[in-house]
Parts: C-alpha cells; sequence; structure tokens
C-alpha cells in the first residue's frame, strides 16, 4: 500500500512541477476562464459549456468539463456603444467605422459563476467558484477592470481505480479520499475597441496536498499559476478581420509557456483560429454561430511532444449562450 501512496504522492509532487489547473485551447474566446476580472464585460449574460479530451489514445488521460456564466450588475448595464454591442441603427461592429467611433463602457461591477470538473487517472478534482469585478471607465476609448475569483476545490480519490497486491489492504483505513481546499484567483484586464491585455494569477493560497496521513508522504503541494495576454484587431477589409496575440504562462518551477495565437473572423457568421505553444503542440479551431443566441466552437491539438507517438491529439468543443442579447450582437465579434 505504501507503495501506491508513494505513486500518488509522485503525481502530485509532479503536478506541482507542471499545470495543475485544466489546459484549455479554447481560451482565447473564453478568458474569463482564465481572469474573474472579465466578469461582467458584455452586457447579456455571456453562458459557456465546455468538455476537452485531452492526449486522445492515453489511458486514463485528462477530461475536462466546464461551465461559466458572468454579467454586468446594475441598471447601466445596458450602455449603448460597448465593447461587443451595440444599438442596431449604430451598425455592423465589424466595420471600421465601429472601431472609430467606439466608446468605453461606463464604470459598472460584474459578477460569474465558474465550475470546473478536471479528471486524470483515479485522481478527480472539481473547482467551484463565484466572480466579482469591477469594470473603470479610464477614458472615452478604455476600460480597466479588476477581479477576484473566491470558491473551493474538492480534490478526492477514487480507489477502486487501484490495483493493490492484496484484496484488501487495512491501510486504506488511513486513505485522504477526499480534500476540500479553499480557492482564491485575482486578474487585471484593460480592454479597447482594437486592444486587450491582461493578467492573472490563480490558486494564489498554499495549499498542502496528500492521500496519507502519514508524514514520510505527505511531500505534495498546490503552486500558484500565472497568466499574462496580449492581443490587436486588424482590419484586413470591411468585413474580415484578424486578431494575434500572445499567451504566456508560468508555473514554478516549470519553464515559462509561450502560446502564439490567431484568430480570422467572417462578418458574422463564421471564423476560424491557430494557435502554437512551443515544444509542446499546435492547434485548430473553428466556430459559427447559430441565430443571435447561439454559438459552437471546435478546436483540435496536434502533439508534437514526444506524446505524439502514443497519443491522438486533443479535442475540445465549447457551446455558447447569449442570453439577455438585446442588440443581437454575435458573440464572437470581440476581440478575444
Amino acid at each position: 500500500m505504501k507503495r501506491i501512496f508513494l505513486i500518488l504522492t509522485t503525481f502530485l509532487c509532479v503536478e506541482a512541477f507542471a499545470q495543475q489547473k485544466p489546459q484549455y485551447t479554447q481560451y482565447i474566446f473564453n478568458q474569463y476562464l482564465l481572469n474573474p476580472a472579465l466578469s461582467g464585460i458584455e452586457n447579456y449574460i455571456d453562458f459557456k459549456g465546455g468538455y476537452r479530451k485531452q492526449w486522445s489514445g492515453i489511458t486514463d488521460a485528462p477530461q475536462t468539463s466546464f461551465v461559466s456564466a458572468h454579467w454586468a450588475l446594475g441598471d447601466n448595464q445596458l450602455w449603448s456603444n460597448a465593447l461587443t454591442s451595440f444599438p442596431e441603427q449604430s451598425g455592423d461592429p465589424m466595420d471600421r467605422s465601429y472601431t472609430q467611433n467606439y466608446m468605453s463602457s461606463p464604470s459598472h461591477h460584474g459578477m460569474g459563476v465558474t465550475a470546473v470538473l478536471d479528471k486524470t487517472g483515479p485522481i478527480k478534482r472539481l473547482d467551484a467558484n463565484v466572480t466579482y469585478a469591477y469594470h473603470l471607465q479610464l477614458s472615452n476609448n478604455f476600460n480597466l477592470s479588476a477581479g477576484i475569483a473566491a470558491g473551493i476545490s474538492s480534490i478526492s480519490l477514487d480507489v477502486n481505480e487501484l490495483t493493490f497486491d492484496t484484496p484488501y489492504d487495512p491501510a486504506l483505513n488511513r486513505a485522504l479520499v477526499n480534500q476540500v481546499k479553499p480557492d482564491l484567483s485575482v486578474g487585471l484586464w484593460l480592454y479597447g475597441a482594437r486592444m486587450f491585455a491582461g493578467l492573472s494569477v490563480q490558486q494564489i493560497l498554499p495549499q498542502k496536498l496528500s492521500f496519507t496521513g502519514d508524514n514520510t508522504f505527505n511531500q505534495g503541494k498546490e503552486v500558484p499559476h500565472f497568466f499574462a495576454t496580449t492581443g490587436y484587431k486588424f482590419f484586413v477589409d470591411e468585413e474580415i478581420a484578424i486578431i494575434p496575440s500572445v499567451m504566456v504562462k508560468y508555473v514554478q518551477p516549470s519553464p515559462v509557456s509561450v502560446d502564439l495565437n490567431a484568430k480570422l473572423a467572417f462578418k458574422d457568421k463564421v471564423w476560424l483560429g491557430g494557435s502554437y505553444r512551443k515544444n509542446d503542440s499546435f492547434s485548430a479551431m473553428a466556430g459559427f454561430n447559430i441565430g443571435k443566441m447561439v454559438n459552437l466552437t471546435y478546436s483540435y491539438d496536434f502533439t508534437t511532444s514526444d506524446l505524439n507517438q502514443v497519443s491522438n491529439g486533443s479535442h475540445e468543443i465549447v457551446l455558447g449562450l447569449l442570453l439577455n442579447n438585446i442588440y443581437k450582437v454575435p458573440s464572437y465579434i470581440k476581440i478575444w
């Protein structure tokens, strides 16, 4: 049994030296998952639900499901010229004239909720958070928001998925099969008509992790995850825009990870995207809008690391709903 605990503790320690939070490909279309400062950035309720199957072909590889929703608070949430919404008489936000006439949104509050279920082998993690952000109107062209996410993380071990030397090991009586920890994240987000930039830190509370009360094997721990991103919107013509962006991620003591992303939007119907993560993968993404309330996106990661010898890549699909979308704006038009 001690071998089992040693393996699990080693797993947790390795996780402490890599990414403990789930990995996403489509974060470039839902930065809210990584940064609570986006809470209430839209003037409609932005709901998303998604599923990711990582490293398809590898037994017990990570699988992640999530739901998220955020909205603005107060009577001023339906501002007439916010970043992604517009009165019908003002025209198409894909037009250059929209960005030229852009006005930042009034200062306002926002909140939201997230729930993420991540399963890898016998270990399952559920993160549930409530988020809050304040959006400050810096000028006629820019807003700066600051946000916080607070909640819990429940990490559990399914002993039924473990194999023992004997049918029943008395050491199981000392196994910690479920642990509940507080969770906290913070973030900043600067945005305007054509650009955005953000900083966030997830899992900032130091927590120890172990599946046994034996201090010999009590070495697992959680570590903070740091994210920095920026992007800019360029027009190819009146109906086509390209949005390159970069994401830098740091989880001590792993090397810094850099993602290069690009999104090509075609009016209010379809978009295509791509991403490259050094020494790990490159991805292809596509999505389309169903009316003005529903959008569906899919991405596929081509593994470039040594895992490509056993993995068929990673799949991710996300369904989005735009609730109370009074101005009928397609959600993908937003620049991130």
